[in-house]
């Protein structure tokens, strides 16, 4: 199915360098680096052109770029068949979401990217073209202007994503390195936030005149939506 286990390159970790790459999209050729830029980049696989699922969430996608634009982020797709095809389903997207795909979606047939960042699936033997060669799974990669990697969500193929949550882990991200804080359970922007372990409470009270100590290692602080990337 593919290339053998032993073949694929090691997992990718939060951390690392986020393997460059040239490739075509539907917007041109690449360089996966000089794409990033100075900019964050959400890039995230899917199984197939002209499936159910994968329409659903490239049109998700689309009309929530804006969003992304604003905190300073770009958004790239990729799936496993040639730009030609993307390109006709791209007007099936924008048709049925109302959307207007600008984002480039890669065409990766041969599954050079996909074994790249280890997008496929060990045990779905069912996730396969006519030929048995795998599809690519939902992987989602944020990666930051660094070039480093975020954050990695790997969903099956019959679950689509929460582009919301994609959104909502951007801004704390970026929140969380502009103010030296982190984010709880099911925060969005405008909820308090938690003063990182790295600042000792004695600053955090100078910094944070309204800080809330629950236990030494736990301490709330609020931090109006203003203040946090979705402030745009």
């Amino acid at each position: 199915m593919g290339t053998q286990g032993e073949d694929r390159p090691q997992p990718l970790r939060l951390g690392s360098v986020a393997p460059n790459f040239q490739a075509e999209t539907t917007n041109g050729p690449i360089d996966f680096h000089e794409f990033i830029g100075d900019n964050w980049v959400v890039l995230f696989s899917h199984p197939e052109d002209y499936t159910p699922v994968c329409t659903t969430e490239l049109g998700a996608f689309a009309k929530l770029e804006p969003e992304f634009t604003k905190r300073g982020v770009k958004l790239i797709g990729l799936s496993a068949n040639t730009i030609d095809s993307h390109g006709g389903w791209i007007k099936d997207i924008d048709e049925i979401s109302g959307s207007k795909l600008r984002f480039p979606i890669i065409g990766d047939k041969q599954r050079q990217v996909a074994y790249l960042y280890d997008m496929l699936d060990h045990q779905d033997t069912t996730n396969v073209d006519q030929k048995g060669i795998a599809f690519t799974i939902r992987s989602v990669f944020v990666i930051d202007p660094k070039k480093t990697i975020r954050l990695i969500m790997s969903y099956p193929a019959s679950t689509g994503r929460n582009t919301a949550e994609v959104l909502r882990v951007v801004d704390s991200l970026q929140t969380g390195d502009k103010n030296k804080v982190t984010t709880p359970i099911n925060w969005v922007p405008g909820d308090d936030v938690i003063v990182h372990p790295s600042v000792k409470t004695e600053q955090a009270k100078e910094q944070y005149p309204h800080l809330r100590i629950v236990k030494p290692y736990l301490r709330f602080t609020p931090l109006p939506k203003e203040q946090t990337s979705a402030a745009v």
